[in-house]
Parts: C-alpha cells; structure tokens; sequence
C-alpha cells in the first residue's frame, strides 16, 4: 500500500512541472495583452500595406487595451520584415503585415533563410488591392477584346508596365500574357506609381496598375481602365467590368496587406486580433478612407484566411511553372 502512495506521488511531483508550464502558459494568453504590441511592416513607409496598418492600428490599440507600435523593416521584397517576425518569441507581441510577396517570394527568391509556409501563422486579410489593366487616354483600344486582338496581331509592340518583379501587378500580367497569348512588352518599374507617372504620359501604351492608382489616372483623364481583376465588380466602382465578364476566367489576382504571426502563436491570441481587426474595418472612418482608396477590407478568421494563402501559392506555384517566371 505505501509503495502504491509513493508512487502515486512521485508520479504526482514528475508532473508538477508540466502542469506549471501549461498554467503558465495558459495565464500568459489569457492576460495578453499586457504590453505594447510591435506590427512589423514589410515595406517602406507610404506603401499599401504600411497606409493599411496605420489606417487601422489606432482602433486595434482601443480595442485591445494596447498600443500598437508600427515598425518599418523594408527590404529584400519583404524578406527582411518576415525573418524579424519569424524570429519573433510565438507569444503575440510582434506581428508581420506583409504583402503578396509574402505568398509568391518562396517560389521565386532562393536561399532564404526561413520558410514561408512553416514559418508564420495567419491570422487575417487586413485588405486586397484590385489589380486593373489600364490603357493610356488616347488608346484606340475600347475593350479588352480589342486589347488582346491588336497585342496578339503584334506581338512584342504593345507595351505593358507593372510596379516590379514579383509583385501581384507583374504575376497578373504573365498570367494574362500566358493565358490569352497576348505578346504584350512587359516593363518592370519599381513600383505602381512609376509605371502610372509613364501611362499618363503616354509612354506606355497599358499598364497593370492597383486600382486605386489606375482610378486617380482614369477620374484625371490620363487613363482609360479596361477590366478589373476581382471576382465581382468593384462596389465602389461598379462601371468597370471584371476580367472574367470580358471573357477571360479565373483572372482574381489582388494585392493584399495581410497579418501574421510567428509559428506557434496561440489560436486565441491570433483570434483577438483577427477580431480587432475586423472591428476596426468597420469602423465608419476607417470604412470611408479605404472607399475613397478603392480598396477592399478583409477581416477573415485565421483559418480562412490561412486557407487562401496555400491555395493562391498553389495557384502562383503553377503559374510561376507554366509561365517560366524567374526574377532577372
């Protein structure tokens, strides 16, 4: 009988250090947060996913009783931000708003030194920038069937500019360019707005801009946009056919300002700011500015949203194949 209780209680102590492990665990979650948050920002400032993360960071400090620090880490397209979050301590305290390379980078970048899939843990779509495909004003291009009728009958004499390598703007063009056999001249600038500033002034004959850029051309006169590619119609602004109404599937490729954490941050910690975040796009402030940026909020649960990161980097996967990009 005694060596039974013996060793019922040293089963009991060999425990104990688990069960304070665990209880120290579950206490840090259920506190958090209790300090200052740090959002990491891939990209310089005044880019799309850093004007998003400082456009709802004040309502998410509200919300989650903490400020939110902005910081941030430009570089290596997005690579420099992402190795600092995926460093990061998994408890909720420094977080990655990225952009689409955060999906395309591993299949185009080589030797990096973490991996994106297993690195990093969703936890939502802040937003998506519609991509359009836009021609300058005196284009004699009406729509996009005319478009690709006059790039296929001469091929390599239409150009099209996209904001960089890598970027959402320059899969959407190879996808269009594979796709529809349009032999269109793409120019690679380093970012929408050069690739804006060389359309309105009719150096290129088309672009794929972010629709926010190609509607400030469009609103000026200087551009005409042709089709946008999302799923449905841009409820902002709703006279610009889709891609896919033109006669081109499949054509949904969006730019996007997305949140992660390190790889194993709690479930519930990701949820809260998920749930932060959600609220906050849809406070009426926040609402009425991306309206105004032609940009769509997202919001999604972790889940969701970790959902369409794998299956838009197997789509990428695919094109990045079939297309044969590689990054000059």
């Amino acid at each position: 009988m005694k060596k039974d209780v013996v060793s019922t209680t040293r089963r009991s102590l060999l425990a104990l250090p688990l069960l304070t492990i665990g209880g120290t665990a579950w206490a840090q979650e259920a506190n958090w947060p209790s300090r200052p948050i740090r959002l990491i920002v891939s990209y310089p400032p005044g880019g799309a996913a850093d004007v998003t993360a400082r456009l709802v960071a004040p309502r998410m400090s509200e919300l989650l009783g903490q400020n939110i620090v902005i910081e941030n880490r430009a570089g290596g397209s997005g690579t420099v931000g992402g190795a600092a979050v995926a460093q990061a301590p998994p408890d909720g305290y420094t977080l990655l708003c990225d952009a689409f390379s955060h999906i395309v980078n591993p299949l185009l970048l080589h030797g990096l030194a973490f991996d994106y899939a297993t690195a990093f843990s969703a936890i939502s779509r802040a937003a998506a920038f519609p991509q359009t495909i836009a021609v300058r004003r005196n284009s004699p291009y009406a729509d996009m069937a005319a478009f690709v009728a006059a790039a296929k009958a001469q091929p390599g004499m239409i150009s099209a500019g996209h904001s960089g390598n890598g970027t959402a703007s320059h899969l959407l063009l190879e996808r269009f360019r594979f796709t529809t056999g349009a032999a269109l001249n793409a120019v690679p600038y380093r970012g929408g707005g050069e690739a804006a500033r060389d359309l309105a002034g009719g150096t290129l004959e088309s672009a794929v801009l972010a629709f926010s850029t190609a509607a400030q051309l469009e609103d000026a006169g200087q551009a005409r946009i042709l089709g946008v590619a999302t799923a449905e119609r841009v409820p902002v602004r709703p006279g610009v056919p889709t891609l896919i109404e033109a006669g081109f599937p499949g054509f949904v490729i969006s730019d996007m300002a997305g949140f992660f954490a390190p790889a194993g941050t709690p479930l519930a910690i990701r949820t809260r700011v998920q749930s932060a975040l959600a609220a906050s796009l849809q406070d009426p402030g926040v609402r009425s500015r991306l309206d105004q940026m032609v940009v769509l909020p997202g919001g999604e649960p972790p889940e969701v949203f970790a959902a369409w990161v794998a299956q838009t980097r197997g789509e990428m996967a695919q094109l990045v194949k079939d297309a044969r990009i590689k990054l000059e």
